[in-house]
């Protein structure tokens, strides 16, 4: 009876978990109710791991020494984890993220090692239990070293390096994988020697795989590796019998999975052409047809201000020089003094702008931004024309017309936000420095735009103070 009741209870705390989960996900679709949801996913986990700690097994004398162990590593990876939560800067938030999910590939790949060991001792081998370990671990694996790959290149401590014949290296290490993973699923006897050649391989082919691939690209990598974490982790459940681990694994691989697709379509590219591209690098320069470079046109803070002021509509386009600014704060200030006047400010967001996806989104939600003043690109562009004033603040490659009529470049086909629909562009910077896939933007040449050079905090504070004197 205490067994039944101790399963009864066990799976209602999986079930309770499992609902949060998907209550949390719901929520993180709204920037306004994202916080929430993220702490219910947070509580519901808690529920599923204190719930299989206390009613998964009996706690014999025998098992005390287990769960003392397991107790210190909540313990640890709690003070860990919330330190670092609470000292991470929103521009490094992208590189918290990667290593974060790192360490869930991490999980994955040890739990496949530490039950193919369990399997071992056993001496019962099932062919359905052996692909689910083989899967775990390769997934698993790749997912880790690829993720702390992306860690290094967005903390710019690891840059693109792309090996002769990467590509060839690439497939032959995935056929390698791919075929050791056969020849181990249908193995009469459990090969630990191959368990660990398998791993091998795959942390280098998860180096291999992210290594070449260009920083513009960097966000729907992550979005890939994360949803190769949570299918990882969904293999653990399988193994484990655990039913909340089993829908929090599927819930992050298919919306993981969702994510990439939407933002391969977003940038109007295949996944397999984000994968193997190598989009980023140094592209050449903008080149007028007499081969000479056009002219870049300056505006003063007072100019801006005045163009700002006596504006109906202006529309602010953000990016990571907004976050590495930490300016959203004051970017709404000068919302809230522009709607004093009577302008109208909105803001419109690139699915890939910043570094992670929904980057822009987070940071200006964290500076109280209402969620009906984000629009997205579509509707965004679609309102263009009727803008008065367009305010970009560190973005670069989302409004670059090159995407648009340079078919040389390698953003070509990547939809962007049409800055040039507008009536006038003014483009916060500081410098003439590159974009993320390191390319030069056509933009800043154009005719109708005008470069308002310094740090965007500082520049933003002036024109508010120049605003309110108008």
């Amino acid at each position: 009876m205490t067994d039944l009741l101790g399963l009864t209870i066990l799976e209602l705390c999986y079930i309770a978990a499992s609902i949060t989960f998907i209550m949390g996900l719901k929520m993180l679709s709204s920037p306004d109710k994202a916080r929430k949801g993220n702490l219910i996913a947070a509580y519901g986990m808690g529920i599923a791991i204190f719930a299989t700690i206390l009613f998964k097994e009996e706690l014999t004398a025998d098992k005390w020494l287990n769960y003392g162990l397991i107790l210190t590593g909540l313990v640890v990876g709690t003070v860990f984890g919330t330190r670092m939560a609470m000292k991470v800067k929103m521009t490094a938030m992208p590189q918290m993220v990667s290593f974060f999910n790192g360490m869930g590939g991490a999980c994955a790949a040890v739990i496949s090692l530490v039950e193919f060991d369990h399997l071992l001792h056993t001496g019962k081998v099932e062919t359905g239990m052996m692909v689910v370990i083989i899967l775990g671990l390769i997934i698993g694996s790749v997912s880790f070293a690829g993720s702390i790959i992306a860690y290094g290149k967005l903390e710019g401590k690891i840059g693109d390096k792309a090996l002769p014949g990467g590509q060839i290296i690439n497939i032959v290490l995935l056929l390698a994988i791919l075929g050791m993973a056969i020849v181990m699923a249908i193995a009469d006897v459990p090969n630990e020697t191959y368990l660990y050649i398998l791993l091998g391989i795959s942390l280098l082919y998860g180096v291999l795989f992210v290594l070449p691939i260009g920083g513009a690209d960097m966000p729907v990598v992550i979005s890939l590796l994360n949803s190769f974490t949570g299918m990882a982790a969904a293999f653990g459940g399988f193994l484990y019998g655990n039913q909340a681990m089993l829908t929090g694994g599927i819930l992050v691989g298919s919306a993981g999975t969702i994510l990439t697709v939407l933002m391969c379509t977003a940038m109007n590219r295949s996944l397999m052409n984000v994968i193997i591209g190598s989009f980023g690098g140094g592209g050449a320069g903008v080149e007028g047809k007499d081969g000479e470079q056009g002219t870049v046109k300056e505006i003063s803070v007072t100019d801006a201000a005045i163009l700002l002021a006596y504006a109906n509509k202006v529309c602010v386009v953000p990016g990571y020089g907004l976050a590495v600014a930490q300016a959203q704060h004051t970017v709404h200030n000068l919302e809230k003094v522009l709607a004093d006047k009577g302008v109208e400010l909105n803001y419109a967001i690139h699915p890939v702008a910043g570094r992670m996806p929904g980057h822009m989104n987070v940071l200006l939600a964290e500076a109280d931004v209402p969620y009906p003043k984000l629009m997205e690109m579509e509707d965004a562009n679609d309102d263009m024309a009727n803008t008065d004033v367009v305010l970009v603040i560190g973005a670069n490659d989302v409004v670059n017309p090159a995407a648009e009529n340079d078919p040389s470049s390698p953003i070509y086909g990547m939809p962007i936000i049409d800055v040039l629909k507008a009536k006038n562009v003014i483009v916060m910077k500081r410098s003439m420095g590159k974009g993320y896939a390191g390319i030069e933007n056509e933009l800043f040449f154009n005719d109708k735009n005008r470069m308002l050079f310094g740090d965007a905090k500082d520049s933003l504070e002036k024109l508010i103070s120049e605003v309110k004197n108008l």
